[in-house]
């Protein structure tokens, strides 16, 4: 299977985040088939909204892998089925990740080939949602052994040496009901949420001369029952990307929000700095990755084919002869870090 058609073999299973079993199982069956030995990872418990069981797939051809290809399974919705034409592959997962994950698999067989064996191969679950998978494989027994831990995401093929973190919470308010004829009856989430959000539009948040300004995405908003009713709820979703620590970020949001609603914190990962290679082109992405999650997996790099700015999107694709660059670029990188060792 060359590495177009592993491509489009993997994103012909969907694994939208929580449904990777089916492209889990896949990998297992076809790294097993090309002499690796490979373990599923349980990650949790089964997902209850699908019953699927998630795994992390740990595929190695020795018991010391010192350098480790890695990315993830699942992709966002909805699944859009791939299709090519003679330059570029299209669907869900073309460029992030499964365009990756075959580029990797590739690099891997053909460092193999020539006699290179200390590698090892992880592609973890949902790290479209929570990054779930890096945090059991981030306790994994051979993350121990690993020194150069190489991440792949949709970087244009250019050394990333930098990603932003993210921070992602909830305001939400509290009001009380009346009929809308009489106002004064009652109290406005809805209202109260507004002048909240404003504040935050309005406030300038620290930057950094490495990674760049902090940025806030208010991604969602809810509340209210009626027209004809005072909204007594309400609450917005902010994805806060990092450039500092989150601490003085969560400091300031509370400080906005004081008695006039709740923070409720989902997740949040910080900003983290990358391990440079010379003779890569190189840059600082605004994006968050598996790394910060995976800080037993030794030093991370990150790389792949692809343009973050299509994934996530209805016309995601990835060229073919980005998926070929980035093989190449990926076994070059692995014979670098062999430099490292001595």
């Amino acid at each position: 299977m060359n590495l177009f058609e592993l491509t489009t073999a993997l994103m012909s299973i969907p694994s939208t985040s929580g449904e990777e079993e089916a492209v889990g199982l896949w990998l297992r069956d076809h790294l097993e088939a090309l002499g690796w030995k490979v373990e599923m990872q349980a990650v949790g418990s089964a997902d209850t909204s699908s019953g699927q069981v998630q795994n992390n797939v740990i595929a190695t051809l020795n018991d010391t892998p010192r350098v480790w290809f890695s990315t993830h399974m699942d992709t966002v919705p909805p699944y859009i089925p791939p299709t090519e034409d003679d330059e570029k592959i299209y669907g869900r997962g073309a460029c992030d990740a499964k365009g990756i994950i075959a580029a990797q698999i590739t690099a891997a067989e053909r460092l193999r080939a020539q006699g290179v064996t200390d590698i090892g191969l992880l592609f973890t679950v949902e790290e479209e949602r929570a990054s779930t998978g890096a945090k059991a494989a981030n306790l994994h027994p051979l993350a121990a052994k690993c020194e150069f831990l190489i991440n792949g995401e949709p970087t244009d093929n250019d050394l990333a040496i930098g990603s932003k973190g993210t921070f992602r919470l909830n305001i939400k308010t509290s009001g009380k009901a009346a009929h809308s004829a009489y106002p004064e009856m009652g109290e406005s989430a809805i209202e109260k949420l507004l002048d909240i959000l404003e504040d935050v539009r309005h406030t300038k948040f620290p930057s950094d001369e490495f990674f760049g300004e902090t940025t806030v995405n208010i991604g969602t908003i809810d509340g209210g029952m009626a027209l004809n009713v005072i909204p007594p709820r309400a609450e917005a979703g902010l994805a806060i990307r990092l450039t500092t620590k989150r601490e003085p970020i969560e400091d300031a949001i509370n400080s906005l929000v004081r008695d006039r609603g709740e923070v409720e914190v989902l997740s949040a990962s910080e900003p983290v700095k990358m391990f440079a290679v010379d003779g890569f082109k190189q840059k600082v992405v605004r994006f968050t990755t598996d790394i910060p999650h995976l800080p037993n997996w030794g030093q991370p790099l990150l790389i792949g084919p692809g343009s973050i700015l299509v994934a996530h999107t209805k016309d995601e694709f990835v060229l073919k002869k980005d998926l070929e660059d980035a093989v190449d670029l990926y076994v070059e990188l692995v014979k670098k870090l062999a430099a490292e060792k001595g």
